[in-house]
């Protein structure tokens, strides 16, 4: 675990190392490497896992300007690849991952050997969403994101996972996440909720993909899966149930499966 200088900014990167085959994990907005530490456990076995957090995210660096782009995190995550010396890699991308991860199949074919993208969207931003999340993005600005919390878990997480009392201490950890992100996560929203779709740029994708999607997710509701598949020649549909936005933290234990059965296909020497 180290901070890396990758385009100017340090970014935070975690590697667990070895000669196996890469696996590069990209998490979603407000959020850090954390969100995939059960799939990274799991897999370390049999594959090299890197995990990074995005400019102005986690413990990586924020650089000045208004917004941190898309474009801007593509343009890192190309740069880390190069930095690792161990392309192609397997790209899992979750929400703002999976922007990445599209960006990378499509333009960078020569560095992605697999392409997994979790609750995600190649559209932009839908136009009746921009409004409430620049007024919430507002109250984060000047007031930090514990105001908000309340409106933004149930974005970020399913109501199987937000209503489970057996799960009470997990959503607290992730409550207590979220409220802890600095002021400046500002910049990171902006860079989002801005965002160019990138559906036009879907056929050129040729990599084996997977597309998983929350059956409860109503940030990127599965019908925004659905568009991808469809539009990506060769793709496969996975739908977790009982699962949110964050399917990698609500069942962690079925999203692994998949990523795993879908590695082992696309990579059986792994």
């Amino acid at each position: 675990m180290a901070h890396v200088t990758i385009r100017g900014t340090r970014l935070w990167v975690e590697d667990t190392g070895g000669e196996k085959p890469l696996v590069l994990f990209s998490h979603g907005l407000l959020w850090s490497t954390r969100l995939f530490d059960a799939q990274v456990a799991a897999l370390r076995g049999r594959y090299r896992c890197v995990a990074w957090d995005h400019r102005g995210q986690g413990q990586s660096e924020v650089p000045a300007g208004r917004a941190i782009t898309i474009e801007q995190c593509y343009e890192d995550a190309v740069a880390l690849i190069e930095h690792l010396g161990a392309g192609p890699v397997h790209f899992v991308g979750l929400s703002m991952g999976g922007f990445v991860g599209m960006r990378l199949a499509a333009r960078r074919p020569e560095w992605i050997r697999s392409c997994m993208l979790l609750e995600t969207s190649a559209d932009p931003e839908p136009a009746e969403n921009v409004p409430r999340y620049r007024r919430l993005n507002h109250v984060a600005r000047w007031f930090g994101l514990r105001p908000v919390a309340g409106r933004v878990m149930p974005i970020m997480f399913g109501r199987t996972f937000l209503t489970d009392p057996e799960r009470a201490a997990e959503r607290a950890v992730w409550r207590a996440r979220l409220v802890g992100n600095r002021r400046d996560i500002v910049r990171a929203v902006h860079g989002v909720i801005e965002r160019d779709g990138v559906h036009d740029e879907l056929r050129n994708i040729t990599c084996p993909t997977l597309v998983v999607v929350g059956e409860e997710d109503v940030a990127t509701v599965p019908a925004k899966a659905e568009r991808i598949h469809a539009a990506i020649r060769g793709s496969t549909l996975v739908r977790i149930p009982r699962a949110g936005h964050s399917s990698s933290v609500e069942q962690p234990a079925l999203v692994t499966a998949a990523l795993a059965e879908f590695l082992a296909r696309v990579d059986p020497g792994a």
